[in-house]
């Protein structure tokens, strides 16, 4: 069984850069078909992260440097976590952990600019934090465990018990992956005041190092939707796969289709969802049990 363990966190430490800038990649040329554009090629987010490697780094302070490798290693720690099979409580608190490590590498420059981004990361987290606490309470809820390993082994999918909470964490998504209307702390496009904002004073190794991240736990974030739908039946992993592929799809498309808005709209959208799907669900659930 430890052995087991140790495998599914090895593989996924290799596995999940390779997947996650494919994915990226994916969401590259996507954006640019749905724009009418040729685009950038499918690897082209390999070729840019082994340019930044090979670039010089300038760090403001050697403070900004431990923040940024903790933002990585906690990063590689949750997804490890998860697809080990690890608790989800544990998952979303290390999570957490990760992004106010990214958030204090932004405070630690002392830019006009990373501080604002900063700012507005903390908006964005009071937005998700609290749908990934309730998407951890509503796999408990739906199979009675926080472990993924007993989650994965149930009859019947979690979407059948929690679809209030699967709606509210796709949604979250959006600001989780840093797309469109909310990517209000950093942006990949040229579309708003400051566009890189929390990273804005990283470069080199250290903005390569974000992006390793960023790939990480987008890996983490889809295997979180697949996980809604696998069961102990082997062909569940099929529906799975189908799922993320549509969530990762509709993500994209929203964020071609939806101009920015201001932190105070997203926070009332943000926990209007929650507050309609998550939480009627969660009360429904109460009312069942």
């Amino acid at each position: 069984m430890t052995v087991t363990i140790i495998v599914k966190a090895i593989l996924y430490i290799i596995l999940a850069p390779l997947i996650g800038g494919t994915l990226s990649g994916l969401d590259r040329v996507f954006s640019a078909r749905m724009q009418g554009r040729q685009g950038p090629p499918l690897f082209q987010p390999f070729y840019d992260v082994f340019k930044l490697l090979n670039k010089q780094t300038t760090v403001v302070n050697s403070i900004q440097v431990l923040f940024v490798t903790g933002y990585l290693i906690m990063t590689v720690f949750t997804g490890a976590l998860f697809f080990a099979g690890g608790d989800m409580l544990l998952v979303f608190f290390a999570l957490s952990m990760s992004e106010v490590l990214m958030v204090m590498a932004a405070f630690s420059t002392n830019g006009p600019y990373s501080i604002m981004g900063a700012q507005r990361e903390l908006c964005q987290m009071m937005c998700y934090e609290p749908m990934t606490l309730l998407v951890a309470i509503g796999f408990y809820y739906a199979n009675g465990s926080f472990m993924v390993n007993d989650l994965i082994q149930a009859e019947k999918p979690a979407i059948m018990y929690i679809p209030g909470f699967f709606i509210g964490f796709v949604f979250i998504l959006i600001i989780k992956l840093r797309k469109s209307p909310f990517d209000l702390a950093t942006s990949h496009h040229m579309h708003q005041e400051m566009v890189k904002g929390l990273t804005t004073d990283l470069s080199g190794g250290n903005l390569a190092l974000v992006e390793l991240a960023e790939w990480y736990d987008l890996v983490l974030m889809m295997g979180i939707v697949g996980m809604f739908f696998i069961t102990a039946n082997p062909i569940s992993r099929l529906w799975a796969i189908i799922a993320v592929s549509c969530v990762f799809f509709l993500e994209t498309l929203i964020d071609n289709l939806f101009p920015r808005v201001k932190y105070i709209t997203m926070l009332k959208v943000t926990w209007t969802v929650i507050l309609v799907f998550a939480g009627t669900n969660l009360l429904i659930l109460n009312v069942l049990k």
